[in-house]
Formats: structure tokens, sequence, C-alpha cells
């Protein structure tokens, strides 16, 4: 079955489209800068008009040159398609393999107005994660997408579909990168640069490889660190609730209000401050943003009350964050709990606004004084930190949230370097994720309902929170809590109105956790209780996939933190243990040059061999991170990568003996 629309089909048109205006519908990416030469620009238009046939040619250069001068980069906004952008049931995408037509689907959902940030420049999230660069790129991998064979693989090389390449039914049919540079070649300048000629992108942790699920992801990933940080800074469990507890946060756009979300779910009172009007007043009237104020004293008079009353509730405050601190530092307000979600991973273009202006006011001094924004961000972040700084005198515990935060303040000469050198702030994944979780192989676990079916979905849930019960009796106290947590989110998911996009669900899970829960969807999708086949993934921000000294690998203490054989282990690993697309990114949530992601994409369709890929691919994608863990010396990680050596006897793993420090002191004793 096809919709009327050949969305697809794909390829590039045979005749040339009509100019397409900009539509001021759906928000748009700032302007990028301009970073490039007359030499280059000449490049970048030579780059694009590639594309398509030499007689558009003298047509689309001066288009092209107008949208590189416009926007900082070239889109190729004519080509967008004219049909809605969205995830399609499976049946009705024209295919020769349903795997195929899943990763459509994906890609569909990731360029969703509803769930893309800037969706008609291609941008996911975060300010600058890219499904693709340009919208030739887009139908020309929807066009290969619809006729391939399962015999084929597609190469991607950031946003760019390379071809079709013959490969074998158990190879990946699309392998993804992004922004894989040579090292001396990977700064944030390179990548302006690079990113203007159209020859690489920044695709995020999930953007670049269309496993973006929208702010559901982020809604449970932040929910979990809230009643993990609960437990450990507050000594509240999540069966208590953080009733009372006062959280203060930042950052409603590129996180999609996923902080006001979760700290509802999680029982807290939040505020949360966002300097632009557009995403502050879409989250309130979208209902994930309880409370919306721009007085300051109001809002600060409403969270004392709502914390006495110990009521569930998001209050937003429109301005900067800054203003807001500093304001709770004069008033005597001292939250228990704060962090920051700023996307300071993109902090000179509008990832975060300084003190003292407008959102307004702040983009045009992107454009017109690159240098002065730089500036006053770095000031504005000084001042930040001051107000954190007293925050935390008074007992507030705040954490970095793994957004580059204490990274750009330190480089501006932030008050934030303890004595030994280290931050004086933990990232949330040293002090809370990667002890609590990470190292026992917890780490978000999402799958996608290609029929598009709400009772799919359900069916689904229902399986997963009967898998997470049964284990959770048989398990040892050490990650029990994290079952119980993931058992209440999977329990009330459906009520708390999550679904932005495709059927979608996401829950953190184990190693066991994860095979079995995939397990019995097979079954399922087998016996027709569900409906489709299903999409595996995860966030690439998990025990493995992810290397990342400032956020996933920031509690590896043994010196490797900054090297990334573990996320290139996963994405090689994975390819040849039966997963559908897999992806290698330069980049993360942290920002580009300070990340290698490697992730994946398995549909399973009830078949006997989609088994096997569950079995063999979920172990490894999860053990080849605990394994690196335990050697890092981590305790939890240890006790989890025995345990698997336990139930396995195929897995044999190199585990570290631990060193008396008594035999260190003696050697390196100064007294002698």
């Amino acid at each position: 079955m096809m919709c009327p629309e050949d969305y697809s089909l794909g390829g590039i048109p045979e005749e040339l489209p009509p100019i397409r205006e900009i539509d001021n519908s759906v928000p748009h990416a700032p302007k990028r800068p301009q970073v490039l030469d007359e030499k280059d620009r000449r490049l970048a238009i030579a780059n694009s008009l590639r594309y398509f046939p030499r007689e558009w040619h003298h047509v689309l250069a001066p288009e092209f040159l107008d949208e590189l001068d416009r926007f900082g980069h070239i889109y190729m906004h004519r080509f967008r398609p004219n049909y809605e952008m969205h995830a399609r049931p499976i049946s009705e995408y024209q295919c020769n393999s349903k795997k195929a037509a899943s990763i459509m689907l994906m890609i569909q959902n990731n360029l969703d107005p509803n769930v893309a940030q800037y969706p008609h420049e291609l941008i996911t999230y975060g300010g600058n994660g890219g499904v693709f660069q340009n919208w030739a790129q887009y139908l020309i991998t929807m066009g290969y997408l619809s006729k391939m064979e399962e015999e084929q693989t597609l190469v991607m090389y950031s946003g760019h579909p390379l071809g079709l390449f013959p490969s074998s039914i158990d190879s990946p049919m699309v392998v993804v990168t992004n922004g894989m540079v040579i090292p001396n070649y990977s700064s944030q300048n390179d990548y302006e640069r690079m990113n203007a000629l159209g020859v690489s992108q920044y695709g995020q942790m999930t953007a670049g490889s269309y496993m973006y699920i929208g702010p559901q992801g982020i809604v449970h990933g932040t929910t979990i660190t809230i009643l993990n940080a609960a437990r450990k800074y507050l000594g509240k469990s999540s069966e208590q609730g953080l009733g009372g507890v006062l959280y203060v946060t930042s950052g409603l756009g590129g996180m999609s209000g996923a902080q006001a979300k979760a700290a509802v779910i999680a029982g807290a009172v939040c505020i949360i401050a966002e300097i632009d009007p557009v995403p502050a007043r879409k989250r309130h009237s979208q209902g994930w943003l309880s409370e919306l104020y721009e007085d300051l004293d109001e809002l600060c008079i409403r969270a004392e009350q709502a914390a006495s009353k110990k009521e569930a509730v998001s209050l937003g405050y429109l301005g900067n964050v800054v203003d807001l601190l500093e304001h709770l530092v004069v008033r005597g307000i001292t939250p228990e709990l704060a962090s920051d979600q700023t996307s300071l991973h993109n902090p000179w273009l509008g990832g975060y606004m300084p003190a003292g202006t407008s959102f307004e006011e702040g983009l045009s001094m992107v454009e017109k004084d690159p240098v002065g924004f730089k500036s006053s961000v770095q000031n504005s972040l000084r001042r930040h930190v001051n107000a954190i700084n007293s925050l935390a005198e008074r007992g507030t515990h705040f954490w970095d949230y793994g957004n580059a935060f204490l990274l750009e303040s330190s480089r501006a000469g932030a008050d934030v370097i303890s004595d030994d050198g280290s931050f004086r702030y933990p990232s949330y994944v040293e002090d809370i994720m990667g002890p609590m979780c990470f190292d026992y192989g917890f780490g978000p676990f999402r799958w996608v309902c290609t029929s598009g079916n709400e009772e799919d979905l359900q069916t689904t849930d229902m399986i997963a929170k009967q898998v997470l019960e049964t284990l959770s009796t048989n398990c040892s106290d050490d990650i029990r809590t994290q079952y119980m947590d993931n058992i209440k989110w999977i329990s009330e998911a459906e009520n708390h109105d999550l679904i932005v996009g495709s059927k979608a669900r996401i829950l953190y899970a184990d190693e066991v956790g994860r095979r079995t829960i995939a397990s019995e969807f097979n079954k399922a999708i087998s016996s027709g209780l569900v409906s489709a086949p299903i999409v595996l993934g995860r966030d690439h921000h998990d025990v493995g996939g992810t290397d990342s000294p400032f956020r996933e690998t920031a509690n590896i203490y043994d010196g490797s933190m900054f090297t990334a054989d573990m996320a290139v282990h996963n994405f090689v690993g994975d390819s040849f243990r039966g997963a559908t697309w897999i992806s290698l990114h330069n980049g993360g949530g942290v920002g580009w040059g300070e990340v290698i992601n490697g992730g994946f994409g398995l549909v399973i369709d009830g078949s006997e061999k989609a088994q096997e890929n569950i079995d063999s691919m979920i172990s490894w994608d999860v053990n080849n991170g605990i394994a690196r863990r335990s050697w890092a010396r981590n305790s939890g990680a240890i006790s989890a990568i025995n345990r698997a050596m336990d139930s396995d006897s195929r897995l044999v793993v190199t585990v570290p003996e631990i060193v008396d420090e008594n035999v260190l002191d003696d050697i390196f004793d100064d007294t002698r």
C-alpha cells in the first residue's frame, strides 16, 4: 500500500521543483557563522551542485550562494518535500525490505516538526544535531532505501548517501558515520568550516543515527537521574517520592521540556528557566510545563507554597537562569537539588544566552558581533557559577548534566575548579548514573512499534513490565532499586502522555533485562500478539556506546577516560552480530571533538534469525561496556561482569586485580 504522495520513493526529481519560501510556522535554526573565504565559498557551491543535473546548475548556483550568505549553510530549501513529514505505519512504505522500511520510518520521525527542533534545517535536537546536511541527501537516501535489497548496504558519510554496496543478508543494511575527522582537525573552527562546505556534520547522539524518539527518552533519563540524585544526596527512596523537594534547573528548548515533566513524575517542585519565549510557551501550552512566570518574586512565592504543600509541579521562568539563581540567593531560598541543561555543547551559536540580553538580542549578537557574544557568554558563566557556589555553600546539591557546563565554565575562568585540579561539582554520570546505573549495565533501552498501533505499544509495555517484575524478584540488592524505578516508570508511562511522533517507549534495563524483553517481543510478533516488526535501539548515552570524559565515561579513573576504543568496538561488534544499522559519531551531548558515540538499530520480526541477533548483539552491546568499566576497577562493573560470566561460559573477560594502596604508599612515601 502507498499513500497518494510519493514520500517513500525519494530521489532527485526529474523536473526542477519551484522555489519554496521559508515557512515561519516552524522554528528555524540560528544563522551559522560566516567562516568561508572566497575560495571555500566557491567550493561549497560546487559541492552542493554535484547532486543535480548540469542543466540546473545555472539556476541553483546563485540560489545556493544566497542560502550560504543568509544562513551560513546550504540547506537546499527548494527540495524540501511537499508532503507532511512524520512516521507512517511500516505498511505504507514502498520497499523491497521491511528492514529498510523501518529505517525510512525512523528517518521521517526524526524530521517530524512535532519531534525535530528545527525540522526544515534537518536538525532534530540540541541546536545542531543533524539527520542530514541538506534536502538532496534526504531525497537520495529515501530513494535508496525504497529500492535496496537485503544483500546491499547503504553507506552514509555525515548525511551524504555514498551509495548502495553489495554485501550479504547478515550485514548491516545501513552504516552511518558522522563527523569522523582526523583528530588534529576536530576543533570547533574546523567543524564550522567543514559543515559550511557540506562535507561533515554533527549527528548528536541519536539524530544522525535515526534513533531519536522525541522527548520521551530525555524525560525518562532525567526521571531516573532525579530519583537517583534524591537517593544519593537526600536519602530518599523512590517509594518515598520527592514531595517537598525543590529542584532548580534550566533549558526547555533543546531538551524538549524533559526536565519539567521528569520532575513532576518524580514528585518534586521544579523551577526551570528558559530564555527563549517560543519553547517556554510551547512547553506550557503542551502541558509539559505546569505554570509559566515572568516575575521572579511571584515565582518564588509560588515555589515556596508548592514545596510546603508537597505538590508535584513545574514552574517555568521566562528569563535567564543566572537572574533566577541570583534571585534565589538574595531571597534565601535554598533548593535541595540543582543542575543546568542549557546547550553549552553549542555555546557560541545560541545554545547559551548571556545574562543581561534578551533572546533576540543574543541572536543578533551571534550574527553581528560573535567575538562580543563569546565574551558575554563567558562573563555570564562566571556569574552563573558564583550563584551556584553560593547556593551550594547553603546546602544545594548541584551536578553537571553532561552538557559541557563545567567544561565551558572552566574555560571561561569561572570558580569551578577544586584545589586538586578537578571540577568542584560532579558530572551526573560521575556521581549518579555511572556508579548507580551504567556500571551495572543499566541504560536506555528503547523500542518502536512500526505498525503505528497504540495496541501494539500497550502490549509491549505490558510485556516489559512483566519481565522487569520477574527479574526484580531474583536479583542482588545493588540492582533491585533500578528495577523498581523502571517498573514504576513503565507502569505509569501511558498516563503521562509521552508519545510524540512514533509509537515508541524507553526504559532502563541491564543486559539480561534488555535481552529478555527483546526475546519476549520477538515471541509476541511471531504469535501475532504484536502485529508488525519492532525496532530496538538505545540512546548512545549508555553503558558502552559512548566514550565521553565529561559525561558517559566520567567515572573512569584509570587514565583511559580520553580513549575511544569502547565506542568503536561497540559499533564494529554490533555490525557482525546482527544489527540492522550501525552508527559512529564524533560529538554528542558534550560537543564536537569531546565525544565518540557508537550506536545501532535492530529490527526484529518474530523470526529465529531475529532471536539469534538478539542473543548475540544485545549481550555484546552491553557487556563490552561493563567489561571496560570493570577493567577501570569500578566495583559495580566487576560484580556485574562476574555475574555475566557465570551465566555464559563462552564469556571470558580480563578482570583486574585490586592493588593494595599500602603497596603504592610504600614506594611513593616522601619520607624514604
